[in-house]
């Protein structure tokens, strides 16, 4: 029975799979290997055409694809069902996990992105030259990919920045040896701000107190005196201290919400 191709254009590779599978490494190998992907070639390029509008240059895209066909081919049993059902995903795997190492988390101009691509892949193929032990410095990568010092060094930039940082990844190790996340060197409220809000919302009630009712909210809440003890220093009951205060905060509160600039201010 002939095998079902999932385009028309589908090459008849599967003889030459079954070669590959009982040839040992070697030249022979390698050479059907690069058959198998030259005939094969058009799917991996139809598949990344899908992401084509998704921020990276074709040309990347197409090398990606190609890498996950390669791997494809050399993984691929044939007795386990046709090719393209085993490519396809392999291939379309390639291309998610290239956007998920490489791909942005904010918006960035487009040339920004250019200049990371052109910055990387000339840092790479000169990484790659046998005569070129040591890492490329920026003059060299900026004579090799025809840029300014500077379109280099905002092009690494951007190579380096262009993930987020979870706030609850680890970022080092403290002194006592627990680990940190960002989230743990961000900085906090500060609860003054709510007191200074509240203190300046309850300046105008307090001014209408009298002294002693000042006084007695003062040596309460500021001092934080129990009743009984204020009762001793004023001379009355615990009882009437007890009338004084609830009535003082209310209308220290009547006040407050009265004057519109509190509200404002909070």
């Amino acid at each position: 029975m002939p095998s079902r191709h999932t385009h028309d254009d589908a090459p008849d590779t599967e003889q030459t799979f079954r070669h590959l599978a009982t040839t040992p490494p070697g030249r022979e190998r390698d050479a059907l290997v690069a058959e198998l992907v030259e005939a094969w070639l058009p799917l991996a390029r139809r598949l990344a055409g899908r992401f084509r509008h998704k921020g990276e240059s074709m040309d990347d895209l197409k090398q990606v694809a190609a890498l996950g066909l390669l791997k494809a081919v050399e993984r691929y049993d044939p007795d386990r069902g046709a090719f393209p059902s085993y490519a396809v995903p392999m291939v379309t795997g390639e291309l998610h996990r290239h956007f998920r190492d490489h791909s942005w988390d904010v918006h960035v101009p487009r040339r920004v992105q250019e200049l990371r691509n052109k910055v990387r892949s000339t840092h790479q193929d000169l990484m790659n030259r046998p005569d070129h032990p040591a890492e490329p410095d920026l003059e060299e990568i900026a004579a090799q990919a025809g840029l300014t010092l500077a379109e280099v060094h905002n092009g690494m930039e951007a190579w380096d920045s262009n993930n987020s940082l979870s706030l609850d990844a680890d970022i080092g190790t403290a002194p006592h040896g627990d680990s940190f996340t960002l989230a743990d060197t961000l900085g906090h409220t500060d609860p003054g701000y709510d007191l200074a809000t509240d203190r300046e919302a309850a300046r105008r009630g307090l001014a209408q107190l009298t002294e002693r009712e000042r006084s007695i909210l003062y040596l309460r809440f500021f001092e934080d005196m129990p009743q009984s003890r204020i009762a001793e220093e004023i001379g009355v009951s615990q009882m009437h201290i007890s009338r004084l205060i609830t009535r003082s905060c209310a209308q220290v509160r009547e006040h407050t919400q009265a004057d519109p600039r509190p509200r404002q201010a909070a």
